[in-house]
């Protein structure tokens, strides 16, 4: 199924300015319901600012409005996004990224031995020199480097991850290992969490505010009694 030109950025605009659910953005977008979660709760890596897919063809208000009337609903792609043709080098990763390469490049390693330098050069955006130094642990910085999720760092999607592992397992004949359904088990009890967290914050910031309102409107009963049982002693 196509996906939007900037999927996470896409998810943001329709997080906020639509009424489709999380299911329904994450299917859309080609991102997984736990980074729409994330993105939803601005507790993703990077502040994402919104790319309005109406304006990109790439949906119409119809679309959008059918999908919100039917939550079982999947949204379709108008247009789908001018292809991107790519001239020879590394994978281009942004500047602010660029330091978590060899933490990535470690994770790799150190997880999925099966995986050439040359599949993790493609992966990351690197060089097969600087995962020679890691791996022969002969890196300048490699007393500091931690080895951490490569997806979890944004410097490749699980989609990527998942396929090059696979690739790389059946090369080297290693039977893909049985998929835990605890895992889909444990990702949805995440979410529920979450929203009951939020429905939680939600319903007590209500309960705070109807308690202030109570209390000023007792306030102001008790003001008015006092001033009609004071007596002026002037006055008399």
């Amino acid at each position: 199924m196509a996906q939007p030109l900037m999927p996470h950025a896409t998810a943001s605009w329709l997080v906020d300015n639509t009424a489709l659910s999380f299911e329904q953005i994450a299917a859309f977008c080609g991102l997984h319901i736990l980074e729409v979660q994330a993105i939803a709760d601005d507790t993703a890596a990077t502040k994402l600012t919104g790319r309005d897919p109406l304006r990109a063809g790439e949906l119409t208000q119809e679309e959008i409005e059918r999908g919100q009337a039917d939550p079982e609903y999947r949204l379709k792609m108008q247009k789908e996004p001018d292809k991107v043709v790519r001239t020879k080098g590394p994978r281009y990763t942004p500047v602010s990224k660029r330091q978590d390469k060899p933490d990535g490049i470690a994770w790799i390693i150190r997880n999925h031995p099966e995986i050439s330098d040359g599949q993790i050069s493609k992966l990351i955006g690197t060089t097969r020199t600087t995962i020679a130094a890691i791996r022969d642990r002969t890196h300048w910085n490699i007393a500091n480097i931690q080895p951490k999720d490569p997806v979890t760092l944004g410097l490749t999607s699980q989609r990527e991850l998942d396929a090059v592992v696979a690739k790389a397992a059946k090369a080297a004949g290693i039977e893909a290992s049985p998929q835990d359904t605890r895992l889909a088990g444990d990702r949805e009890a995440l979410i529920e969490e979450l929203r009951a967290e939020r429905e939680a914050h939600a319903r007590e910031a209500e309960a705070a505010h109807a308690a202030e309102l109570a209390a000023q409107q007792e306030g102001e009963e008790t003001e008015s009694t006092t001033d009609q049982g004071f007596v002026d002693p002037f006055k008399q």
